[in-house]
């Protein structure tokens, strides 16, 4: 099939897909997985150029809080288009980052709101990340970082060196050399082979007794950096009184924690920031993908005696993205006034609900997990061994045949976590009562004819 774009613009999808394999990258990712080709886009649906449409749980990897085009949104941008403004002006001041700096700090945890900064970096999450971990190293005079196992932050050097996944990390000579890495209380395969509640009493336990520890080998850390939900990671939650936990154990000994919210920010996981569930704020918080309302954009907030670092210190071209500044003040102020943070708990709580029931059903779902609406399900061998916490192998072919089941019923589901054996679901916050009915029906469908065809 072909698409009429426009008086003169076709899109062939064979034509555009063939091409797109021809000329890019080996490393391409997605576009691997979905084969589609999308032209145009509302909300949670998203039509290809073959004229199907398709139910979008990934949502950019948690980029679209609000959704596809949604209408705040493409005002805002039309705002700044219509009035002439710069588009680009690297650092200077526009009233569009005033206004959305006016935004953020109305939403921050009290404490950044009352006596924080906020530092624009390059437009991607792993630029904001290099800047936390610089801006920590600045302030303490040390180099090293504390990180954890399953850890997500960033494919940049840095970033890439407090991340977990081995895969990537290999080739990268030296790259994970200043990182101690700490256990994630990860219940459903917990590192200490304990399980439940065990797992974040021993995982703080264990980072205490490390960090006192004058044999230890960990030098004094320049700071902490966690996920309070991992998300490549498999969408694992952390513990509320664990986070909390971390919280004191750095504050007591001088380190500077650093909670990543690319993912989880702007009201995924059922609060406006995740932090706010355990009731903790941390010294420097990393934020992109929502913060720009779908437009690329990444800063730091972090307390103001932190402030270390000179001029010039951490720059990049592209921080002065005057759309992206609009959208992301629009974005912010909708979140909150449309109490979407409450929504999406509501709806995650209801999600969690049914695919716990599902999985009654169904003996290769594992682990049903999430926060709000960042939830995965961990697909494992139904017929193997469980091992001392209970759980089952992890089954990556069996996730990538749901998966595939799931774009075939016009549902659009990524892989994560261990194996890339996890389902995640990512959807916008803004999705309806039926949309949702809708994703846990063809999620359903996926689940029991990719098991029957793995039984086989």
């Amino acid at each position: 099939m072909t698409l009429t774009l426009g008086p003169t613009t076709t899109t062939d999808p064979d034509g555009v897909l063939a091409r797109q394999a021809a000329r890019e990258s080996a490393a391409r990712t997605y576009a691997r997985t979905f084969r589609i080709v999308p032209v145009a886009a509302s909300g949670m649906t998203v039509t290809g150029a073959d004229g199907r449409t398709y139910l979008d749980c990934l949502s950019g990897a948690g980029t679209l809080a609000l959704g596809h085009n949604h209408p705040v949104v493409v005002e805002a941008v039309r705002r700044v288009v219509d009035r002439g403004a710069p588009w680009h002006v690297l650092d200077i001041a526009t009233p569009e980052k005033d206004e959305f700096t006016d935004a953020l700090f109305a939403a921050l945890p009290p404490g950044l709101a009352r006596d924080g900064r906020v530092h624009f970096c390059g437009p991607a999450g792993t630029d904001a990340v290099e800047a936390a971990l610089k801006l920590v190293r600045t302030a303490t005079g040390r180099s090293g970082v504390l990180a954890f196992t399953g850890a997500y932050h960033g494919m940049t050097a840095g970033a890439l060196a407090a991340s977990g996944g081995v895969a990537a990390k290999a080739p990268m000579s030296g790259a994970a050399a200043e990182a101690v890495r700490l256990p994630y209380p990860y219940a459903y395969r917990c590192p200490f082979g304990l399980g439940g509640d065990a797992t974040a009493r021993v995982s703080a336990t264990y980072v205490e007794r490390l960090l006192d520890d004058p044999n230890g080998g960990v030098v004094e850390p320049a700071g902490m950096v966690l996920e309070a939900v991992q998300g490549e990671g498999g969408v694992i939650p952390a513990p509320l009184e664990w986070l909390r936990h971390m919280r004191r154990a750095t504050a007591e000994r001088g380190i500077p924690l650093v909670v990543d919210e690319v993912q989880t920010g702007v009201g995924r996981t059922g609060t406006m920031w995740a932090v706010d569930a355990a009731g903790i704020e941390p010294d420097v918080l990393v934020l992109s993908k929502a913060i720009g309302g779908s437009l690329p954009m990444a800063v730091v907030v972090y307390a103001a005696h932190l402030d270390t670092w000179a001029p010039g210190a951490h720059t990049g071209t592209f921080r002065g993205n005057t759309l992206a500044m609009a959208a992301g003040a629009a974005t912010l102020r909708h979140v909150l006034a449309e109490r979407l943070p409450e929504r999406a708990a509501a709806l995650g709580e209801r999600l969690l609900g049914e695919l716990r029931t599902l999985q009654r059903q169904h003996p290769c779902i594992g682990d049903v997990r999430g926060r709000g609406l960042m939830i995965g399900v961990e697909l494992v061998e139904p017929g193997a061994q469980p091992d001392a916490c209970g759980a089952r192998p992890a089954a990556p072919g069996l996730a990538a045949a749901v998966r595939a089941e799931c774009l075939r019923r016009g549902l659009i589901v990524e892989l994560g976590g261990r194996h890339d054996s996890v389902l995640r679901l990512l959807p916008p916050l803004v999705m309806t009562d039926e949309e949702a009915g809708s994703v846990l029906d063809r999620l359903a469908e996926a689940i029991a004819v990719a098991e029957r065809e793995h039984r086989a």
